[in-house]
Order: structure tokens, then sequence, then C-alpha cells
């Protein structure tokens, strides 16, 4: 059992009353309950706020604001016990809800500081055991009772560590208690992954509730598993599946695995280069079936309607379907609709994301909506272990999920050596969010996120009024302005009361015909920009492509950042995007604001690049050495401008070239020995082998099985673009998988034969 805190909000007036307050936090000391004091309400919310460990709370009524203090413990944690400490001689005058919200009352001259102690201790003892989730808590005692281990792994709870010199600091590096509870699946008494029994079956139900699912199932390998795990529980050879073209590559995995023939939905981008939604004219029953009519694929196919959907929520950078009205429109057409939420796992627990997740759309009838898939990389934005992920089902009358077949395919993809505490960090981050800590936990990020927004807003517009430097700045990619939908008053974003941002989907949403987002084809209320994941623009380009006379890249801007120890997640030409997790604190977001600020005076005072990127000079001095950091954002911006590479993006991602092959059917022959690499140059009209993945954006330009198109088609003319930047700007390198490159710097991709 974990020691346990006890918070201690009163400030006692009068000698007795204090020396029976000293004499209680003695006694609960000698139980071994450590004691944190609070003599105001403002170092009570302190404490609520930064002390996670708390399992217990005495707070005086006559404390200054005390209803404040159990408001905000109420809101921060799950049946915490909270003792109300009073000198009145009756409750009836107390609110009702104080009254609902409290354990009990502590009269504190009424009964002895051992029975109140007693009383405060039990509780605490209590609450801490309830705390833990089915899984981790029998972990945990399986742990405490010390067995001895006849079964794999053979490491033996370490002990074989113990016996190497690199085993032993390996062994001490990561700890005891991790390789005790790195267990066989032999250990029955913790349930089977495979039978979803016992304990570890007590964990998925327990964290279906909390998501709001059916079903759900603890995924090992990351969402990538879990996207093939659902694509191939739902697919068929030959059958037809609309495809969202902004999909992860598991998903073309699952099209391989399952022979499924993919039609796909082609996404909005805008002038900064960033992938939007798909629009909702495009997700109609009228809409899909001139799809399928126009598909190579549709001739062959068993059936003539997609029997399954799969879209991207959210987007990388963040956009956020409104799920209910795609279940809407994509239901008219398919049965199943596969939601994939890698970064999303968070959206249930806060109502600004209302309707926005995959198990929201059980407001719809059950006999008309889709069965819905949510794949979650647990991991990403939730507290959980690398590769950890789960699947979710919210079932409906038209395809309902057998579990008995659904888990023929999870065994398929699942591992029969699980590692235990991967399955105890999936429990605890469903136990995170249960109750009031899931909104307690996802307000914090979104109202630091928001406070980093207005903060770049706020001192770029402190900049251009100073006057007295250039007064370029960089910014974060939002509305302009939002107005407050109650009263309809309008506030300039950076001006905008706190509240408002962080409780109004309204100042989120991608109002039709926007500037400031630059998407077409929009609906009121269908798409939100998630405020947690922001994205820095530089100068450079609009999000209507209007290219500047200068510009900083942001593949300069993010090199400098890395050198600072600050790494973002992901960088496209003139944008880069950062996430505001759980684990984000003001000291996190105020050091990158001041690496912003120290960028842009290198930059106006024309700073070496020697100076300012060291690194670079030292591996290409012949390149780099003796320029300017403005020259080289000059000499980059210049080229990206020349080569059009936006715009070009922009036309290669919603323009997709002719499909030739399925995906499964190009692997037959790939494995076959039947594909060859392709020079760039030489590649016009060849079909290619392996998908094409270029980061930015992260998204396939080709898919297997795809024509590369003509010569000067608009796919071809992109990647030359991308390669000619890699031959001017070495250092710089775009990350493009599929793609290999020799020494000359070419191109080469794997074609057919």
């Amino acid at each position: 059992m974990s020691r346990s805190t006890v918070m201690v909000a009163v400030d006692a007036s009068g000698a007795v009353a204090r020396g029976q307050v000293e004499a209680i936090c003695a006694e609960l000391r000698e139980e071994g309950h450590d004691i944190v004091r609070a003599h105001t309400a403002e170092d009570a919310l302190a404490l609520t706020q930064s002390r996670a460990d708390l399992s217990a709370a005495l707070v005086s009524w006559h404390l200054d604001e005390p209803e404040t203090v159990l408001r905000a413990l109420m809101g921060r944690f799950t049946k915490l016990p909270v003792f109300l400490v009073t000198t009145a001689t009756s409750v009836d005058d107390l609110p009702l809800w104080v009254s609902e919200a409290v354990s009990g009352y502590v009269w504190l001259l009424e009964d002895t500081p051992d029975f109140i102690a007693g009383r405060i201790g039990v509780a605490a003892d209590r609450y801490l055991d309830g705390v833990l989730p089915p899984f981790f808590r029998e972990l945990r005692r399986f742990d405490d009772t010390h067995e001895y281990s006849w079964h794999t792994p053979a490491h033996a709870g370490g002990v074989a560590f113990l016996k190497s010199p690199a085993g032993r600091a390996f062994f001490d590096y990561y700890g005891e208690r991790l390789f005790r509870t790195d267990l066989s699946i032999s250990v029955g008494e913790l349930g089977s992954l495979f039978e979803h029994t016992g304990p570890i079956g007590d964990a998925e139900r327990n964290a279906a509730r909390t998501f709001g699912a059916d079903l759900t199932y603890f995924v090992l390998h990351g969402d990538s598993t879990a996207d093939r795990i659902a694509c191939h529980a739902s697919i068929a050879t030959d059958e037809l599946v609309l495809v969202d073209r902004n999909c992860h590559k598991a998903i073309y995995h699952g099209l391989t695995i399952t022979g499924g023939r993919p039609v796909y939905l082609v996404p909005t981008r805008n002038g900064y280069g960033l992938m939007g939604p798909i629009p909702p004219a495009a997700m109609t029953a009228a809409a899909v079936a001139e799809g399928v009519r126009r598909s190579p694929f549709a001739a062959g196919a068993v059936g003539a309607d997609p029997v399954y959907a799969v879209i991207t929520n959210s987007t990388y950078d963040g956009l956020c379907y409104d799920v209910v009205r795609v279940a809407e429109l994509l239901g008219e057409t398919v049965p199943r609709l596969h939601v994939d939420e890698a970064w999303f796992a968070y959206a249930r627990f806060n109502p600004l994301y209302a309707r926005r997740y995959g198990m929201s759309v059980d407001v719809l009838p059950e006999d008309t909506r889709p069965t819905v898939f949510s794949t979650q990389s647990t991991h990403k934005l939730l507290a959980a272990m690398s590769q950890s992920s789960m699947v979710h089902v919210k079932n409906s009358q038209r395809s309902p999920v057998e579990h008995r077949q659904f888990n023929e395919t999870f065994m398929m993809h699942a591992t029969t050596s699980p590692l235990y505490p991967m399955i105890a960090g999936l429990d605890v981050a469903a136990a995170m969010m249960d109750g009031p800590g899931g909104r307690w936990l996802t307000d914090e990020a979104i109202t630091e996120a928001i406070r980093f927004r207005q903060a770049v807003a706020r001192l770029g517009r402190r900049i251009r009024d100073a006057g007295d430097r250039p007064d370029w700045f960089f910014g974060t990619w939002q509305p302009e302005s939002v107005a407050d939908p109650a009263t309809g008053e309008a506030h300039a974003f950076a001006d905008a009361p706190l509240d408002l941002l962080r409780t109004s989907p309204e100042c989120w949403t991608l109002a039709p015909g926007a500037q400031w987002h630059g998407f077409e084809g929009m609906e009121e209320g269908y798409c939100l920009l998630d405020p947690v994941k922001v994205t820095i623009t530089c100068p450079g380009v609009d999000a209507a492509g209007n290219v500047g006379s200068t510009g900083i890249p942001a593949r300069v801007l993010t090199m400098y950042l890395e050198a600072r120890g600050i790494v973002v997640e992901k960088t496209d030409s003139y944008t880069c995007l950062i996430l505001f997790s759980m684990g984000i604190t003001k000291g996190k977001w105020g050091t990158l604001l001041d690496a912003l600020l120290d960028f842009k005076s290198l930059y106006d005072r024309g700073a070496a690049v020697v100076d300012v990127l060291p690194e670079l000079v030292r591996a290409h001095p012949d390149r780099y050495a003796g320029l300017s950091l403005p020259a080289l954002c000059e000499q980059m911006h210049l080229q990206l401008s020349k080569s059009e590479l936006t715009a070009l993006l922009d036309e290669a991602f919603t323009h997709p070239t002719p499909a030739v092959a399925t995906p499964a059917q190009t692997y037959q022959k790939l494995i076959r020995g039947g594909a060859e690499p392709v020079r760039l140059a030489e590649i016009a009209g060849r079909t290619v082998a392996t998908m094409v993945v270029t980061t930015p954006p992260g998204i396939p330009v080709l898919m297997p099985g795809e024509s590369t198109g003509g010569a000067g088609g608009p796919v071809l003319r992109y990647l030359g673009a991308l390669e000619a930047f890699d031959r001017e700007f070495p250092g710089f390198p775009s990350e493009t998988h599929g793609v290999t490159r020799d020494s000359s710097g070419d191109y080469w991709i794997s074609c057919l034969r």
C-alpha cells in the first residue's frame, strides 16, 4: 500500500482548537500518514491542484472560501474522503450539496484526537485501496506475495541480470520492481489477455465503461496493430472499403492483409499545406456511389457497396470531425465505421469535444447508425507506456461485433507473451480519466495550450506596437477573433476571456468560408480545431497559399529549437506542430516562447549560421560556412517559392493518380520478386510497388498499385521538387518513406516490373 497523504486545511482560532488540530496531525503521523497543511483557501487550492497523492482531506468550514476548496476537491478527485470541521451544533444550515460531498464531520472539541485521526486514517487507507484499477491492484498484490517463479521470462524476476556485469547495470537502471512484474501468461490469477478473463478482463470492461464503449480490447503493439485488427475483423477479400486518403500506413497494411479494395475519400488542404477534413458533401450516399462507379476496383468486387469506412480523427494537425454527423452521412452507405483516433483518446472527457469522438454515436438510433470502431494510441496523449493502445467498439443492430469472432482476429495479432506493466499502464490510464479526473486533466492541458497561444499573439502585437525592431514574429494557427455564443460579443483572440476559449467549441469550429483556416466545403459545426494541438506559423505563406517576398522556413526554426533541446512533433514548409499533452507545464511552454524570441533576435541582427547552427556548418562547411541566418532563410524561401512546393503538395494530395492494382495484389507481386528500383527521373507511367509517404505531411502521396502519372503531373513534380530541395540544402532532408537516395542525391522508388 502506498503511503497516504492527508491535507489539513484548518485555521483553528483559539489555543484549545489549535491544540486539538496538532494532536490529530500527530496521531496521523504516528499511524504512518503524511500531513500537508493549508492555512488559507489559496493554500488549499494550490495543494489540491499540485498533490495528486492526497488520500483524505480535513477542511474547516470557517476557512476563508471553504466552498471553493470543497468544489475544487470534488472536481479533482473521485470519492476522496473529505471531513468537514465545524463548531456549529447542527449541520442544517450547510448547503445541501456540501452534505452530499463530504464523508463526515469533525467537531474538534467533542471527540478525542485519537478517534478523529483513526476515522480519517481508515478512510484514507480505504480510498487508496479503492483508487487502484482492477489489474494494477491485483498485479501489486501478486508482486507483494514474493513467490518463486518457475516460468518464463527467463530473467526470473531480474535475478538472471545480476549474474552479468551488463545485466547488473540494466537491473540497477530500471529497478527490481519492473522485472518482478514482468510475468508469464502462466500466472492464472492475473487473467488472460486472449480470453479476457480475470483481472485483465475486469480491466478491459472497466476501460469500456470509462470510454463509453460496448467492448474494449487492450492492444500491446500500438495503434498500428489496433488498426490492422479492426480492418482484419471486418473486411473480406475483394470487398469495397471507403478509405480516408489521410490514413496511417497501418490502414494500408490492413487492406494488404484482407484483400480489400479501396475507394478513397480525399481530404481538403489549405495554403500552409495542412491536411483538412473530408468535406461532408463527399460523404453523402450519392457522392460515395459516384466514387465507387469511377473506381477501377469496382469491377470484380464482391458486392456493389462498400462494407467498411475508415476516417482519421483528429488529423495530425488537430482537426476533429463531428463524428455523429459523419456517422449519419457514411451510415447511409456502410454498416461499419472505423474512426482512427490515435491522437484523440482524451476527447470523451471534456465537453469541448462533445459529438467529436467515435463512442459518441449512441445519440443516433441503433437501427440506422453503423457499428463504430475507435482505435486509440493510448500512450500518445494519455498516460501509458509506449505501444499501449485500445480498440473500442460501439455496436449497432446493422452489423454488430460478435466477441468470439472478433477475438479470433485479435488473437492473430496479439502476443502470447504480453508485458504485464503495459497492461497495468492501460488499466491506470483508464482509471486516471474516470470520474472528475478526466475533466480536470483535459481542462489543464486545454488551458495551458490557450495561454501559450494567447502569449504568442500578445507578444507579436507588442513587437508590432513597439516600433523599435522588425515587426515580424511567429504566430499560432487559430481564428483571429472569436465571439461569445451567449452574448454575441466579439473579442480579438489575444484578448478573449480564458474561460470562453476553453469552454466554447464555437471559438474553435471551422466556419464555412472563414479565411483563417483556408479549407473549402465546410458546414457549420462540422469540424473543430483542437486547441491542444498547436501549429506554430512562420512568415512566408498564409492559409490561402499567398507567398510572401520574404520568409522563414520552418525547417530552419525547428533545427534551431532542436539545438536548444526542444523537439517539435512535426515540421512542414512554414509550420511546425507542438502537442500540449497532460504532461505540460508553464515552464515547458515558457522555454519554447523564450526560444522563439531568441531566434527572432538572432535573425534580426544577422547572426552567422555557424553561431546559430554550428552542427550544420560542421557537417556541411562548403555549403553553409560564411552564410548569415537571414541569408539561409532567404535562399530556402526562394527555393520553396520557385519550386511551388506548397502548391504542388496541395495538387498532388488532392488529385490521386490512377490505381492499377489493389494493395494486396501489389504486395503479392512484390514478395515474388516482381518489383525493381527505378530512378525518379525515369519513373513516369510506372506502377509503384510500395507506399510513398512524404513527411511533411506524413500521408501517402502514392499507394501501392498506383501509377506515378505523367512526368509533368503533380505527383512527380512534387517529388522532383523535394529531390531538388534535398540536393540544394544538405542537412535538411525530406523524410520520405518508400524512397531511397543514392550518393548523387537521386531518388529511387520500387516499382512493379
